[in-house]
């Protein structure tokens, strides 16, 4: 067997790529090495360089899986079988790239397969589960950035590659579409003016012409020491400035990751004093350790064609299409396609463009606001930002790359410009409403103010990409949400409080943004408020201690609308403790249910938090909106069981709250689900609601694979259903088997979306999917329009011939989608074959309720 250690290097990645296509099988040799293994597995493996532990286990892996698998080609298999055992023993046996060529297959089709073992719902770690969503985000990153690379301009093979190992080098988070594109753009710069002219596109000659004079070096010698480089006479800064323009990109932008990232990775390969073209063979040896020690994609192969990276036909079509065009002249320029980089690009220019406008420091406005506070916050808003200002951007640095703190601090002051502007605009809506202008409590509130930059920093980062995955949480190198929450040591609870208010705030956020914030609601309420510390479980206790938990959530309100009268004020201002509300002069902001003449007459009575009531409000809504679509799976013919499972969540959350410490929404709707159907004699395993459940939105394994059953104790859903849930809910559970259940809880009313502001676009009366939405603002030129908004219909402008409007209406009306989509397709999901985390490994559906060790039978409960 060769050796678990190797040298990096081109000699190494020469002896490790035969396959087994042109490796000779020695099938005497194979029972000797590898016992009773199939010789063209023993092959696979000596051509891999795995050794026999993980020749061992991806073999007894294989044997599990192989007749699960619905796969043509078993060596594609088998490759899938070792990438997940490498994984999980963090084996160097061999690179991504490497099993991809050894089996054939395309990096998505790869994935796919590996992800296909998960037949058991065990079988993938969470270890190799996050190892494949890295490298899916990052092959779709590469594959973006390369597609743009070779569309704009003349491929060069060496800046492809410098790129590659630049990207490699500067970023510790690859999969950042942002940075990565403008570090491209940098490469680009550096090898345009470093090749001969003759080669060079009109455009680029002229930009590089444009320069009065060579950049000389002297000055670049005498500052590479240094820490500071004010000057980088090194770049071309009209060339750069070019590119940017072309590309949409923020010149200053590029210019600050050229002169920090890009220059560190040109000194440490020697580069920055050197005029010369960059010496190809060094650069593509450097890489080649640099991806072999990465083992996962070997980006030279975009350049070269090769089939394992290139994406399915269906998604080079999406990307690359360009709206076919044959109407009239006065349709104004032929928009390009909207490429994801392109997209990045104009949302990024869009925040840009709507901070332009708004300072560094409160407007005058805003500092009246201060002023006419009983104590002025200026002095403590402006150290609490330059204290999380250096938090925010050294956390970033840690996260994205060793030179990235100064893209931190970029991203913290649009942050601040929003958190002003919002600020603003809350203050305003609050004097309007409440005909008060000294708003001293809330502007004193620490926790207020942190919040609300969260949620600015938050808007800024989606925009940048770092949209939210959703289930389980981010990796520490993830700059997603909720990463905002542990740089700031935020709790959720405080951070959704100043959503709702900052939407309303900011009319001007795109429909994507909304959405992501409306995304990072729901995950608090689902789980990240329930974690152990959150001031909702304080929350909880004070109102059951005071006697008001029936008053969470009143149950005749659930088939009201959702009203959204509810401010940041009144959020943050509610009370945290049962105690008599006696209003002040300066504190006229809260919003009190009585006046303040009264609340010395009455006698003291518990207080009930608008936040906790407007929470469980939104929880409700959100749990039965999950509910709903799982029973439109599995419960199609059993209507009827919906409201009575809807009646046993919705008690567990409001009187057994405790259960959702350190847990999921979904896991205790899958739970009631269970107890209804088993109660009720409905043979429904957990095995098939677990697939039904993996089909939905927003779902995780790690929902119903890793479920708290006892401190620093996980396991299945099964376990916990059996262990916890069903031990705490028993009696609960059993009177649904009687004949005079528990009463039903009445059902929420669900809005389509709980976010309807002035500008969203309404509904045209009588019409099928017509809708009109006012123009935001006159920015959006046809230059940076996407094909998608230049279909917008503006009132006012040349549009063309009335029968333009005729196919408007023959293709609005020919679009009319069913929307049952893909719940409607007629039967229950096929259960699983097998569901090897069962308890003890007995399939639980066997006509019992394990009750404190012993067995209820289906006839005790009836």
């Amino acid at each position: 067997m060769p050796p678990k250690k190797r040298n990096s290097g081109t000699s190494q990645s020469k002896e490790m790529k035969p396959t087994a296509e042109n490796a000779s099988p020695d099938k005497k040799e194979s029972p000797e090495l590898y016992g009773d293994k199939d010789a063209e597995f023993v092959t696979l493996c000596k051509s891999l360089h795995v050794t026999d532990p993980v020749c061992d286990r991806a073999w007894t892996l294989w044997k599990t899986v192989q007749e699960s698998v619905d796969e043509d080609s078993q060596k594609k298999l088998w490759g899938a079988c070792l990438f997940v055992t490498v994984t999980d023993m963090d084996a160097t046996c061999f690179t991504l790239t490497q099993v991809l060529k050894a089996v054939c297959l395309n990096v998505k089709q790869f994935i796919d397969l590996v992800r296909k073992l998960d037949v058991n719902l065990d079988t993938i770690s969470t270890k190799v589960n996050s190892a494949l969503s890295r490298l899916d985000k990052k092959y779709d990153v590469m594959l973006a950035l390369y597609q743009r690379f070779e569309k704009e301009r003349e491929t060069v093979r060496t800046c492809w590659t410098m790129f590659l190992l630049a990207k490699g080098r500067a970023l510790q988070m690859e999969d950042d579409l942002v940075i990565s594109f403008q570090l491209l753009l940098c490469t680009l710069e550096l090898i345009i003016k470093r090749c001969p002219p003759d080669l060079l596109q009109p455009l680029y000659k002229s930009a590089i012409s444009k320069i009065q004079s060579p950049p000389t070096r002297t000055s670049r010698r005498n500052q590479s020491k240094t820490k500071s480089r004010a000057v980088e006479p090194e770049v071309d800064v009209q060339l750069l400035e070019t590119l940017c323009k072309e590309n949409e990109c923020s010149a200053e932008e590029v210019k600050n990751v050229y002169q920090t990232s890009f220059m560190a990775f040109l000194e440490s390969m020697d580069l920055s004093r050197s005029p010369d073209f960059p010496q190809v063979n060094d650069i593509d040896q450097q890489y080649e350790e640099h991806y072999l020690k990465s083992r996962d994609i070997d980006g030279r192969m975009f350049f070269n064609g090769d089939e394992t990276v290139l994406a399915p036909k269906v998604e080079i079509s999406q990307v690359e299409r360009t709206p076919k065009k044959n109407l009239s002249d006065e349709d104004g320029l032929l928009v390009p396609p909207q490429t994801p980089i392109r997209a990045a690009m104009t949302s990024i220019q869009l925040l840009r463009g709507d901070l332009t406008s708004s300072g560094d420091q409160p407007s005058a406005n805003l500092v009246t606001y201060f002023k006419h506070c009983t104590v002025d916050p200026t002095q403590d808003v402006q150290k609490r930002l330059e204290t999380l200002g250096q938090v925010f951007s050294q956390r970033f640095g840690q996260a994205v790359g060793p030179h990235c703190v100064v893209y931190g601090r970029q991203r913290f002051t649009l942050g601040v410009r929003l958190y002003y502007r919002v600020m603003e605009e809350m203050l305003k809506s609050e004097e309007k409403r409440l005909s008060v202008q000294n708003f001293s409590k809330l502007l004193n509130d620490s926790t207020f103010h942190t919040s609300l930059l969260a949620c600015a920093l938050e808007v800024v980062m989606a925009t940048y990409g770092g949209y939210s995955h959703g289930g389980a949480d981010s990796a520490e190198t993830d700059v997603c949400f909720p990463w905002i929450l542990n740089v700031f040591n935020l709790t959720a609870f405080d951070f959704y409080k100043v959503i709702e208010s900052f939407i309303k705030a900011d009319p001007t956020l795109s429909k994507e943004i909304v959405k992501h914030l409306e995304t990072c609601e729901n995950l608090i309420m689902e789980r990240l408020a329930w974690r152990t510390g959150s001031p909702l479980f304080e929350l909880l206790k004070q109102e059951h201690e005071s006697g008001g938990a029936e008053q969470v959530e009143t149950p005749a309100n659930f088939s009201q609308p959702l009203q959204h009268n509810h401010t940041a004020a009144d959020l943050y201002l509610s009370p945290m403790r049962p105690g008599l509300r006696v209003l002040p002069p300066e504190s006229s902001s809260q919003t009190s249910s009585q006046p303040a003449s009264q609340a010395t007459s009455q006698p003291p009575r518990p207080l009930k938090s608008n936040s906790l009531s407007l929470f469980y409000k939104k929880l409700y809504r959100l749990a039965y909106t999950r509910l709903k679509m799982l029973c439109s799976y599995l419960l199609s013919s059993h209507p009827e069981f919906e409201p009575i499972i809807w009646t046993l969540f919705q008690h567990t959350l409001q009187h057994e709250y405790e259960l959702m410490r350190d847990r999921h929404l979904d896991q205790l709707m899958m739970s009631a689900m269970y107890a209804i159907c088993k109660v009720k004699s409905v043979d429904l395993r957990f095995k098939t609601i677990v697939t039904a459940y993996k089909n939905m939105a927003n779902t995780s394994q790690e929902t119903f694979k890793h479920v708290l059953i006892t401190e620093g104790h996980y396991d299945s859903i099964i376990v916990f259903y059996n262990q916890v849930f069903m031990q705490k809910l028993k009696t609960n559970i059993l009177q649904y088997a009687s004949t005079r259940p528990p009463t039903l809880s009445p059902i929420p009313q669900i809005p389509c979306s709980p976010y309807k502001f002035p500008n969203s676009p309404l509904r045209v009366p009588g019409s099928n999917n017509v809708y009109i939405s006012p123009l935001k603002s006159t920015r959006m030129s046809p230059g940076i329009m996407t094909p998608r908004s230049k279909m917008l219909v503006s009132i006012g402008e040349s549009f063309g011939p009335s029968n333009r409007f005729q196919k408007i209406n023959q293709m609005v009306n020919s679009s009319d989608r069913s929307l049952k989509r893909t719940l409607d397709h007629g039967s229950t999901p096929k259960p699983l074959k097998r569901l090897r985390f069962d308890v003890d490994g007995q399939d639980e559906a066997d006509g019992r309720l394990v009750t404190n060790g012993a067995c209820l039978t289906e006839q005790q409960l009836k």
